[in-house]
Formats: structure tokens, sequence, C-alpha cells
């Protein structure tokens, strides 16, 4: 909701105060009688330095101010009387000083909120030559009149400045004198601060035995004229229907889309309620609260829906539902109502055929029995992903029998898009690890330990020579002597985690590389090195580099030249090269580099060729918002790295950038509903194709020094109990794995491991409001996270407290 207050200020000058004039600041509400209790920083600007703050002298500190460093002082306004609605403080200040303005900005104590103007700091000018700054507040150059809503006119009065004649005698004269002084002026200034309320909605249903109609009776604790838009619908689909009367009075049809009906107060007058009643030829009951013009109460963003087809079972005290209300705009509602809700058709059966059918025409470079294991897990997998987009469709009969996504084999493939299914992968480096020159050395001496944790899977840094430190701009692919150590202590180390049990990814940058020479034009696009191209590997699209290749199939990297997959000695070579890595240095498996830049078949065809334990593609793309709050539903995100997935036919996995974004949002603002989509699933690529999905809270990008994406402080605990409790393959970032957290992460494994959930474990989820999130993993684990309480229900097992920690628990089924 959004709160509207004023922020009010004037100033004067008398002479009978000895000279003395004064600032008044006060704050206020406009709506609700909302006080606030706030606090101020004021700031004094001199005339020779007006950009920078300084603290003001001590004799024109309001009483209880606080120093802050050297730079400002906090104030505590306060009420002038009881009956007052606004706080304020008085600030003296002499005219004759040279201070030229007060900057200040308020914060709300209960929220930490700071209010600003413009994006900036307020500034009140006490003197005439800073009015023109765009940031000034207050008075303006010349007379003017005040308007107000309930403030008196106000008039500003100036000095005349001096003649021309004045200042040729007078050159020498002080700055302040040639300005004019302001002597008074009185300002609202509006202020909008967001409040969080919440509201209950009782929704019973009952068949009537007369009739056997269904009557709904609906209240709320919302008092005043609320108007319920209201319709029914006939299947999942939920399309909106108006059904035939009789209506409560008070009842209207908006745009013979649906209906409205003035809810009546109840008893006591503390909310307003409705009775209706529905044939049972409809299934649900939709609904949303108009409070105001442009105020309307939904469910987390959707139309609140109350199912009625299994109402003859209930009772003569039937449930209640609650749900939590979010405000939409007028004009978002009409058109959510004008564009039907219906799923994917055939268009989505077929492109699932087209991609069994490149599987199966690409059966000549394996065996029969490779072949057929590919084929049955990516059929079964595409479909699972599909299904969610097709709840009307018929479900596609495979060719050959699928193995069950929720039931891994006794005996695990391998798959490179999966490895086992069990496995747990480690980042073993940060933004900094290249400082020191002997990374490779350093993570040595943890081997053991990072074993010893349950990992199974360790992903090291960029290996090659490169123009950056962090190795993401190679140049010369064959020369792995990079900032992280030599080629043979790269091997030393490999060679260790394998004594271990680890499997090794190596991170293999294959969308760009930094060229060695100048072409004629002084373009950097001439390589050198063993793999020597010139301008025909780079792509023609990218303007920074005059490729001659062709257009590339994804995403530039403006960076350094982007390489062009689609020819063939690029390919022929890159495959090579990374055959090479395999043998020389004993990788197992790959993490795919800014992977939204060339084409994921080309992926596949490394793939294929080098045939990796395991393989993970940084599909990086920016989530949907509106306002610049994160969208509720991320459909549209999580399916473009589906797409790419499926690009691959499922030989790599993806990040899992969508439940990053989700878990960002949902921990941040104590809004843990988002973790549920509209089909009760986890609403991130793990919801789709959960064996594809690698999830991760943090990286070298978004943590450590970079800081680009940072997981919501102290939060990062209960991203852990998420990721390492559901499908998908969890990733641990170093940085968090040798902190505080490590006990708690290290638990967190150990129990993976023990109750032995895999990347196709199957999530019940059981909570998902404001404040909580709960789930319960292949029946073996139950875990919430967020303040809000819960404790799995005892049933067919029991359960006991396994791990806790800062608003997070973890279960286990004994």
């Amino acid at each position: 909701m959004l709160n509207k207050h004023l922020l009010t200020l004037s100033a004067s000058s008398y002479s009978s105060l000895c000279n003395l004039c004064f600032v008044i600041l006060k704050f206020g509400c406009l709506q609700f009688c909302l006080v606030l209790c706030i606090r101020c920083y004021f700031v004094m600007h001199s005339l020779i330095s007006c950009s920078e703050w300084d603290q003001p002298p001590k004799n024109m500190r309001p009483p209880g101010s606080v120093p802050i460093k050297d730079y400002a002082i906090e104030t505590p306004l306060k009420k002038s009387s009881e009956e007052e609605i606004f706080h304020e403080v008085k600030i003296n200040f002499d005219p004759k000083s040279s201070i030229a303005a007060i900057n200040f900005v308020l914060k709300d104590e209960e929220t930490g909120a700071w209010y600003q103007h413009r994006g900036r700091d307020f500034k009140v000018p006490l003197v005439d030559y800073l009015l023109n700054d765009s940031n000034v507040v207050g008075a303006k150059r010349g007379f003017n009149i005040w308007p107000g809503a309930f403030l008196r006119k106000m008039l500003l009065k100036a000095k005349e400045l001096p003649s021309k004649d004045q200042e040729s005698s007078s050159g020498s004269k002080d700055v302040k004198q040639e300005s004019r002084q302001v002597e008074g002026f009185y300002e609202e200034q509006p202020i909008t601060k967001q409040v969080v309320i919440q509201n209950l909605i009782t929704v019973s249903v009952t068949k009537c035995p007369k009739t056997a109609k269904n009557l709904l009776y609906l209240e709320t604790d919302i008092s005043g004229e609320v108007v319920l838009h209201w319709g029914v619908c006939r299947n999942d689909a939920k399309n909106w229907e108006i059904p035939a009367g009789p209506y409560p009075s008070e009842t209207t049809v908006f745009k013979d889309k649906a209906l409205r009906t003035l809810l009546q107060p109840t008893d006591g007058g503390n909310g307003c309620s409705g009775l209706f009643t529905i044939d049972q030829e409809f299934v649900g009951f939709l609904f949303v609260l108009k409070l105001n013009e442009k105020t309307w109460l939904k469910c987390k963003e959707n139309d609140f829906h109350i199912p009625l087809s299994s109402s003859s079972s209930m009772h003569a005290q039937p449930g209640q539902g609650q749900y939590e209300g979010q405000l939409v705009s007028e004009k978002t509602l009409e058109e959510n109502q004008a564009v039907p809700r219906t799923p994917h058709s055939k268009g989505i059966i077929n492109e699932m055929r087209n991609l069994v059918s490149d599987i199966s025409s690409s059966r000549k470079t394996k065996t029969k029995e490779a072949q057929e294991g590919i084929l049955h897990e990516i059929e079964k997998l595409a479909a699972e992903a599909y299904s969610m987009f097709r709840s009307s469709i018929p479900t596609l009969t495979l060719t050959e029998k699928a193995v069950s996504e929720s039931e891994p084999p006794e005996t695990p493939k391998i798959c490179s898009g999966t490895g086992t299914g069990f496995e747990i992968l480690f980042q073993g480096f940060n933004w900094e690890s290249h400082k020191s020159g002997r990374w490779y050395m350093e993570l040595k001496e943890k081997v053991l330990e990072i074993s010893s944790l349950g990992f199974t899977v360790i992903w090291l840094p960029p290996p090659t020579e490169s123009v950056s430190p962090e190795g993401y701009m190679p140049k010369d692919l064959y020369n792995l002597n990079s900032r992280y150590g030599s080629i043979d202590e790269l091997k030393d180390l490999v060679k260790s985690l394998h004594e271990v049990g680890l499997k090794v990814l190596g991170d293999a940058v294959l969308n760009h590389r930094c060229a060695h020479f100048q072409n004629q034009n002084g373009v950097w696009n001439i390589f050198g090195g063993r793999l020597n191209w010139d301008d025909q590997a780079v792509v023609a699209d990218d303007p920074h580099f005059q490729g001659r290749g062709n257009k590339s199939s994804g995403d530039n990297f403006h960076a350094a030249p982007n390489i062009d997959h689609s020819q063939d000695f690029v390919r022929k070579d890159l495959k090579e090269w990374l055959c090479w890595l395999r043998d020389e240095i004993g990788y197992d498996g790959w993490r795919l580099d800014f992977v939204k830049g060339f084409w994921g078949g080309y992926v596949k065809d490394y793939m294929d060729t080098t045939e990796p334990y395991f393989a993970v593609g940084e599909y990086w793309d920016s989530l949907s918002y509106t306002y610049g709050e994160t969208d509720h539903s991320q459909d549209a995100h999580r399916q473009r790295i589906i797409d790419w997935i499926n690009a691959t036919n499922g030989t790599a996995g993806a990040f899992d950038v969508t439940t990053k974004g989700i878990l960002h949002a949902a921990l941040g603002k104590c809004e843990y509903w988002r973790l549920s989509d509209h089909k009760g699933k986890p609403p991130g690529v793990m919801g789709w194709w959960p064996s594809r999905a690698v999830t991760f809270i943090e990286n070298h990008d978004t943590g450590s020094t970079q800081g680009h994406w940072r997981f919501p402080s102290g939060k990062e605990m209960q991203g852990y109990a998420y990721i390492l409790t559901h499908p998908g393959t969890p990733t641990v970032f170093y940085d968090h794995i040798f902190s505080h957290y490590h006990f708690e992460i290290a638990s967190l494994i150990a129990l993976r491991n023990r109750k032995k959930i895999h990347c196709r474990s199957t999530v019940k989820i059981t909570e998902a409001e404001r404040d909580v999130y709960a789930a319960i993993i292949d029946e073996k684990v139950a875990m919430k996270i967020g303040p809000g309480h819960y404790e799995p229900q005892s049933g067919s097992r029991r359960w006991s407290l396994a791990i806790e920690g800062n608003d997070y628990k973890v279960w286990e089924a004994s």
C-alpha cells in the first residue's frame, strides 16, 4: 500500500530576534492519520563550498542532536503538542554567517527507509544564488504564492540586489553581500511510504439441501465501501463467466465479463460480507476486491479462486481459507480479464516431437545402449518440462518406456547433464583467488577437507592465459600458465582431487577470445598461438571487432571478439582443445561460460565429442520486473533457460538463475509465497526440469568482492537450507563453506547424502505464505524457511529435528 505524507518547510527572519532566523521542518500524514517517528540528518553548507556536507556549529544544533562522524548530525523530530499530527524540528541560524543551505534526508526509524527529494538530498536555500539547483526545495526567486490543501498563503520577500554601479565600486565585498537573503517561505513536499498491510478474507461453502446449489459466504475484516468483483469458472482454465441470477442486492454487471457487488457491513461494523448462490455446474468462484478506483486487492498477484467442485462433501461447518492480498492497478486487472488464460496447445507437442527426432538422428555416433539411455531420459524430462504448459492436452505417448524422473535407477546412469543424479558441486575459487599466484597449491592443501564435507564435484577457475587476471578473457587457449598457477601445479591439483574421489570441472570460455594482433584498420581480431585464427573466426554482427564470419547465434559479449561457432574449422579446433584438456589435465567435465552467446546445438556437438561426466552452462538472463518489483511469475525467464537446455539435447544442465532471483525477492522482502508457482511447484528451473537445474545462491560474480547480485545479507543459510534439501544439483560457494557457515552447510550436505536426496527428488510444498515456506522432499526430509511457524504433521512417518538455524529448520523421517 502506498501511504502519502507531507513534509512541510517554513523559514522566517525577524529583526526582533536579534537577527536570528529559523527553519521549521514538519512531517505528518495526509491519509490514515499514521504518525511516524523519524530522524533527520542536517548539514550546513558554506558559501565557498556548496557541494560537500559539513556539521553545523554547536549553537545551531537542535536539542537531542547526535554527531554522525564529521559531516552531519542526527536529530529526532518531536510533536509540538499531543493533538498535533505533525512532528517537527526547529533550527536557528544566523543570517550573517557564511551558511548557504541546509541539506537533509529523512529516515523512518520503523523500517529504516530513507526519503529524499527526486533521488537526492533535500536542500533548503538560505541565499538566493542556489535557487536554480534542481535539488532545491523551498523559496523561489522573486515574489510567489504557495498553494496548499490546508496551508495559509505565504508571501516571499527578498532584498534588492545592488546596482551595477555599486558592484563596480565595491568589487572586494564578501560574496554573501552580493546575494539576496531568503527571508520567508512555506512549502509542502509529498512523501510516499510503502506500508505492508494484512487483511483476512474468510470464505465458506456449503450445499443447499433443497436446491443442491452452492451457498458461498464471504467475509472480510476490511471496513468501508468494499466492492467484490466476481465471476465463476467451469474448469481449471479459470476463465471468468457471469452466472445466472439471482444476485445479491447492490450488484451490477461490469463489461459483460464480471459482476460487482457492494459488500454489506457486518454486525458491529468491523468488516463486511456477502452471500452468493452458485449453480452446481460451476467448479470455481473467482473474485478480487475493489477498495477504490485505483486500489484492488488480489491473492499473490492472481485472482482469488475458491474451488466448488468438492463442496458436496462439506459439512455444516465448512472449511475456511485465508488469503493475503496484494494491491494492483485497475488497468492491470482489466488487462488480465481481457486476455483469457489458456494452456499451450499443439505447438508444444510439435516442439517436443522435433526434439525426439533430433536425438534419434544422432544415434550413429554412440553405442546402442548409450543411445537408448539418453533417448529414454531426455524424452521423459522434456515431456515433464512441457507438461506444465499442457494441462488440458493428452500426454504424448513415448516411443520407448521412460525412466521415472522421481525414482532414479538403482545403478545410476552417468549422463553429462546430471552425473549420477546425486552430485553436490563445490565452486573452488572466488573473484580474488588469482591474486596470490599460487591458488592451485593453496587449494591442494584443502583437498581432504573438501572431500570429507561430502562434495562430489569441484569447479576450478579458467586455466588459460587471459587478458584479465580472473581468466575470463582468454587469449592463447593452449597456454595454461595462468594467474592461478602453472600447468604442472594444475595437473598436480587435479590428481590430488581424483585421489579423494572428486570429479573436476574445467571452466571453459568458448564464447569469446582476445586477439594477439590488429588488422589493417587497427582492430584487434587476429589471433596467435596454436589456434592462429583470423577475422573469419569472429562473428560479423559485432560492430566492435569487424568480423568476417556469419551472424552470431546468440548475444554478443562486447568486451572481446565473439567466436563464430558456425565455422567448421572453429568447432574442429575447439573440440580438439577440449579433448586435449580432458586428456592432458584430467578434467572430468565442464562449466561453460556465457552460453547465452552461442546456440546450444553447438554445445551438444562439443559434449558429444568430449563425453563429460558432468556439464553445466551459465545462461545468465534478466528476470521479469514491473515497476522495479520482481514479478511473481518467472515462467518466461525459466522457459528461456529450458529452451537452451533443450537445444543441447539435455547434454548439459544450466545454473538455475530463476531460483536465485526468486529467493532474493522472497527472503529479502519476507514474501515466501513466491516460492510456489501457480501449479504448486518450485518456481525456478527446478520446478520444470529438476535434473538439469544446477541451483546456487552465490558465485564469484554475484558475491565475493564483485558483489554484482549479492544474496540478501544474513539470509544465506535459508538459501542453502532450500537448495540442499530440494531436487536439482546444488552448488556451494567457496566463500561460504570457509566461513562461519561451515558447520551448518556441512550438516545440510551430510543430511542430503544420508537421505539420498537427488536431482530428481519429488517436492511437496506444504506452506507458501507471507512469512514461511515449507516442503517435504521424497517423504524423507521436511524443511521450512522464514520467521513463521511450521511443524511437519505426524502421520505414517515420525519426524525428528535434524538441523536448526536462523529462521530455518530441517527434519528427517525416522
